[in-house]
């Protein structure tokens, strides 16, 4: 069905017959794959609900982490995962579901966004602040902005990481002795952030329904806009050629080869009947991108043929969580009211 969402009552949805699914019971803020394989999603009620693929119709581990709830949810730096609170505090959960106290940022603050890269760094958001840690859980510096953080990213490699505020983004140098930012300038209010593979450019989300862009060598603005409501996920493709976005009724994604967006339209999947796609996530190796709507539908779409593949039929809430695990394999997404599955595409669709 190129082009098109999918009509339930004539699809087959994998999650049907090569998936599993649970009632979490709480919003689902987020989810991530563990490094070491196992996969975490972070629940509006503080818990930590951890479930392992390779078996997934064994017991879903609950692990109470965050007195209050869950904000932010990332892969740590080698297994397990990151979380962030309203409680103030940065935890580290491992696959166990062990939870150990990497800050105490202050009862009354959220930590409203977390990063981790495999190099052993971690970032948190506080307000104006973006806390950088080692691997150990020492704290290495504190980056202040001029306003709050809307969203943080590292780059590929680790070397820098960057952070959305109001009026731009702020680009830092992880190891710099002198703390000063590359400012990428632009007036309004930016709140997700990502870093193209090639760490060559950086786009935000803005607070217009709209998204920008600036690339690095020569600052070039890019300004991305059209859409009916505001984008919340933002997904590069494996090699940095096409950005997948939520926010409008169909995936948009925007091209980044041959000079850019600038002037170019963009594709768009899987739209036509109004209903906003909530969430993407671009494959890890093919130019291939899930995408989760409001009315709780899931499925994966492939750029250059516009071909679409159900995943998940709707019926369980807007999806609020979506992500796939390093080798590709394995999809999974949660919904507003409580609703996770996973699903396993080792096998040829």
């Amino acid at each position: 069905m190129p082009g098109g969402r999918v009509s339930d009552e004539a699809a087959d949805f994998l999650l049907e017959t090569r998936g599993a699914s649970r009632e979490l019971g709480a919003w689902v803020v987020g989810l991530a794959f563990g490094r070491d394989g196992s996969l975490g999603f972070g629940l509006g009620d503080g818990t930590l609900r951890i479930v392992q693929p390779a078996a997934p119709e064994q017991d879903w581990r609950s692990v109470a982490a965050h007195d209050g709830a869950v904000l932010s949810l990332a892969a740590d730096a080698k297994d397990g995962y990151l979380t962030g609170g309203d409680d103030g505090r940065l935890l580290r959960t491992a696959p166990d579901g062990t939870t150990t106290e990497i800050a105490s940022l202050g009862a009354m603050k959220w930590v409203e966004h977390v990063a981790a890269h495999e190099s052993g760094l971690r970032a948190a958001s506080l307000g104006k602040q973006l806390h950088l840690f080692d691997g150990k859980g020492q704290r290495l510096k504190t980056l202040l902005h001029p306003s709050s953080v809307g969203g943080i990213a590292f780059d590929a490699k680790g070397k820098r990481v960057a952070a959305s505020h109001y009026n731009g983004a702020s680009l830092w140098f992880v190891a710099s002795k002198e703390d000063k930012p590359r400012l990428l300038e632009w007036k309004g209010s930016h709140a997700a952030i990502a870093i193209s593979p090639d760490g060559t450019h950086v786009v935000t989300a803005m607070q217009e329904n709209a998204l920008h862009g600036w690339r690095l060598a020569d600052g070039q603005h890019m300004r991305m806009s059209g859409y009916p409501s505001k984008t919340q996920f933002l997904s590069f493709t494996a090699r940095g050629r096409w950005l997948a976005t939520s926010g409008a009724d169909a995936i948009v994604i925007w091209p980044f080869f041959g000079g850019g967006p600038m002037g170019k339209a963009p594709t768009e999947l899987a739209g036509g009947d109004g209903v906003l796609c909530n969430a993407v996530a671009c494959h890890p190796q093919h130019e291939v991108v899930a995408a989760g709507f409001a009315d709780g539908l899931v499925l994966i779409a492939e750029i250059a043929s516009g071909k679409v593949v159900p995943v998940a039929a709707p019926g369980h809430g807007g999806i609020s969580a979506l992500g796939w695990n390093a080798a590709g394999t394995h999809l999974a997404f949660g919904t507003e009211d409580g609703f996770a599955g996973l699903v396993d595409l080792s096998r040829r669709v």
